[in-house]
């Protein structure tokens, strides 16, 4: 929030502020997480948010203080994009607030981190967050850091967080505005929103050379299986010592360690090009779903196609890695030569196995939104 006068213009002070977090549940037993979790989110609410907006005349409204009727998700992607403000307390990483967080820095609008200290999530790591503790004191004094974030950037602008780079965990950048800058214009060398969804396409293209790269290791070790079996084959057939099967099982080992370590760092990019790029997916979704499908335009509709094709490849591939995952299992007990390689491709299994998942999940919701576009 320290921005340099000269480099800000003088905002229209928001009105409205948003906070997001994790709610918890207000009818739950008393003592349960739930209901512990209803009332310390509330306390934070009323104790610290809401007084320090009220002190600028900002309104400020949870999710379950939303008065409308009508869809409450909707309702709280519209509120979400289109509020003035926005604070979201993200402790302990909720996977919502997560969602919803990703989905406000899309829009580049103003956002107040807050968390309670030692529950920070570290994808958000390099965004300023006002840490916060249960006791009184401290609340008091996360009160004055909103209020003091509030003044300095109602008086010299907020900074403006670009997507593409807090989904990628570097550190955010200025983006100085102009005086002749209004109407909530970008500057012209900074990224907008087809940007920023090109920036996540483009992660989605690397994970699908990724999964190209993984499909051909296994193929390799596969063949390089195959060849040993009929070694092994024939070498029973021809009764031959346990000391010559134990060399042959030894020359195998060898020949898989090389894809077997790339097959787990491909594996291990795979899954951490998943974890980058999952809250922007998500508050991609987000906001292609809180808009109207006649004014999507063909990049959003093009998205949600690369995402369900994406899925589909992975799905092909899911099968033969569980099938993989249990020979190299079996394979281990034959020999010690065999237990490095089998532990790589073991590892690689369970990173894609989870990663697969998550990309279900996208597809999920894009398969949803193309489905209701074509009703």
């Amino acid at each position: 929030m320290n921005a340099s006068p000269a480099l800000r213009h003088e905002p229209d002070p928001p009105r409205t502020c948003f906070v997001v977090g994790p709610i918890g549940d207000p009818y739950a037993m008393h003592g349960s997480p739930e209901r512990e979790a209803y009332e310390h989110h509330l306390g934070i609410f009323e104790q610290v948010i809401a007084p320090a907006c009220e002190r600028y005349g900002i309104a400020a409204v949870r999710a379950d203080g939303i008065a409308h009727a009508g869809d409450i998700n909707e309702q709280i992607c519209r509120h979400v994009i289109e509020s003035d403000l926005v604070i979201a307390d993200v402790s302990g990483g909720n996977p919502n607030v997560m969602y919803e967080l990703g989905l406000r820095h899309i829009t580049g609008k103003p956002t107040i981190h807050i968390g309670e200290a030692g529950q920070l999530p570290f994808d958000i790591a390099s965004i300023r967050t006002i840490r916060y503790q249960r006791a009184r004191s401290h609340l008091a004094g996360a009160r004055r850091e909103i209020e003091g974030a509030l003044d300095v950037g109602l008086r010299d602008g907020f900074e403006l967080l670009t997507p593409a780079r807090v989904l990628r965990g570097l550190q955010t950048v200025d983006r100085p505005l102009s005086s002749a800058e209004s109407g909530n214009a970008e500057d012209e060398d900074s990224p907008g929103l087809l940007d920023d969804f090109a920036a996540i396409e483009d992660g989605v293209d690397e994970m699908t050379a990724d999964l190209e790269a993984i499909t051909k290791t296994m193929e390799t070790i596969g063949a390089l299986t195959e060849q040993s079996n009929i070694e092994v084959l024939e070498l029973n057939q021809a009764n031959a010592p346990a000391s010559a099967r134990l060399a042959a099982v030894a020359r195998y080992a060898q020949s898989i360690s090389a894809p077997a370590g790339e097959l787990k760092t491909v594996a291990g990019t795979f899954a951490e090009r998943m974890a980058t790029l999952d809250s922007g997916v998500r508050a991609a979704l987000g906001l292609i779903e809180v808009t109207q499908s006649d004014e999507r335009g063909k990049g959003a509709e093009q998205f949600l196609e690369q995402l369900v094709a994406l899925d589909e490849a992975a799905q092909e591939g899911l099968a033969n890695l569980g099938f993989f995952g249990a020979s190299a299992e079996s394979m281990a007990r034959m020999s010690q030569h065999l237990r490095k390689p089998v532990k790589d491709i073991s590892a690689a299994v369970r990173q894609m196995t989870s990663a697969i998942t998550c990309m279900g999940e996208w597809a999920g919701k894009a398969r949803t939104l193309v489905h209701g576009a074509t009703v």
